[in-house]
């Protein structure tokens, strides 16, 4: 069986105890680690941390692992009990999605302990929760790629009423363009969009666009890094 747990948004403490009853019973522990993280992050300390606490020994999936190499543990599934732990709530992005769905296309149990999510705590910001549009994602502009379609659905919200919360890029283990023009993958350090690098370029795609999406008032959009 595979259990695809939700953490929650703090640390080790946020999983329920339905999630904990759930690793505490499997053969293998993943944790999703290029979505979001948690608090601490994923170093060996961390990584302790969460060990400690759920009593199983946990292997890092990164990008690669979940969307190239589902397979590998998948297969575990099929014949022991499985946790793939998830930042948030399990359903907080289409990866976690697909992986369910093709889990039950093989045939293999599935069960989801759902947690907190940045789709519901953004409700502390006290902005009603059923006033909010359509998310968007805010990625890192590059040299060659800078891409407006998400200011286009930020507009689409205010013109509507609506509030909008954009999701800041996270960029975990990403290979860079030149070492995937060579063929042999080398990574790029760790980034994680800045508030303020996310407002510079919604300010740049306004001044480009000639639009004012978000300039009035400042408060209707929440900037929250990525789940």
């Amino acid at each position: 069986m595979l259990f695809v747990v939700g953490l929650g948004l703090g640390d080790e403490k946020d999983i329920t105890l339905k999630g904990l009853e759930a690793v505490r019973r499997c053969d293998k522990v993943y944790m999703e680690a290029y979505t979001s993280l948690l608090s601490f992050g994923l170093s060996s300390d961390g990584l302790s941390t969460l060990e400690k606490l759920y009593g199983k020994p946990i292997t890092v999936a990164d990008r690669e692992m979940v969307e190239e190499k589902a397979d590998v543990f998948l297969s575990e599934a099929r014949e022991s009990d499985v946790a793939f732990l998830v930042v948030g709530d399990p359903f907080g992005a289409t990866t976690h999605t697909d992986l369910v769905v093709r889990a039950k296309k093989a045939g293999i149990d599935v069960r989801v302990v759902h947690n907190a999510s940045v789709m519901n705590a953004v409700g502390a910001c006290g902005l009603q929760l059923y006033r909010y549009g359509e998310t968007i994602s805010i990625p890192f502009f590059t040299e060659t790629w800078r891409p407006y379609s998400f200011y286009e659905k930020i507009k689409k919200n205010r013109d509507l009423g609506l509030h909008t919360l954009c999701l800041l890029d996270i960029r975990v283990k990403e290979p860079s363009l030149e070492s995937l023009c060579r063929g042999k993958k080398q990574y790029e350090p760790p980034r994680f969009m800045s508030i303020n690098t996310a407002i510079e370029q919604l300010l740049e795609v306004e001044e480009k666009s000639g639009e004012s999406g978000t300039s009035t008032p400042p408060d209707d959009f929440v900037l929250k890094q990525k789940e």
